[in-house]
């Protein structure tokens, strides 16, 4: 297998859950909860990719929660603060044709956990480190 020739839409996921910008930081929590995940786009009213939201931005309330403030506070905190105010806003992203060498160089340089995965406007996938695990295991 030739790692050149591999790209992005080989190995991320497709099934993507996100939030919008003015939801309250509730309901990423819970999403993640559910889901799994660790990682959140985030887009804004028309769709497109404005921001991401991941496990650390809620960090705060788990936070507030281990301080004794009990999970009473945690769920006044999320519900009190929109994802806009907690997410990164333009995240890097990747695209499906670029080489997964290229992604995963970028993902470690910038220490990051994640890719969202771009085409044209629109969101069509995210590239997180556990899709690199998955890849090499069909590999």
């Amino acid at each position: 297998m030739n790692m050149d020739t591999i790209k992005v839409r080989e190995a991320m996921s497709t099934s993507i859950h996100t939030v919008g910008r003015n939801d309250q930081l509730a309901v990423p929590d819970a999403l993640m909860r559910k889901e799994r995940i660790r990682h959140v786009p985030v887009l804004s009213d028309n769709g497109d990719l404005c921001g991401l939201i991941t496990q650390r931005d809620l960090f705060r309330g788990a936070l507030l929660r281990a301080l004794g403030y009990g999970s009473r506070a945690e769920e006044h905190l999320l519900s009190k603060i929109v994802v806009k105010e907690a997410m990164t806003e333009e995240p890097l992203t990747t695209t499906p044709d670029t080489p997964l060498r290229d992604a995963a160089r970028l993902m470690i340089e910038h220490k990051f956990g994640c890719l969202p995965v771009i085409e044209g406007e629109k969101l069509v996938g995210i590239l997180t480190e556990g899709d690199f695990v998955r890849f090499v295991m069909k590999s």
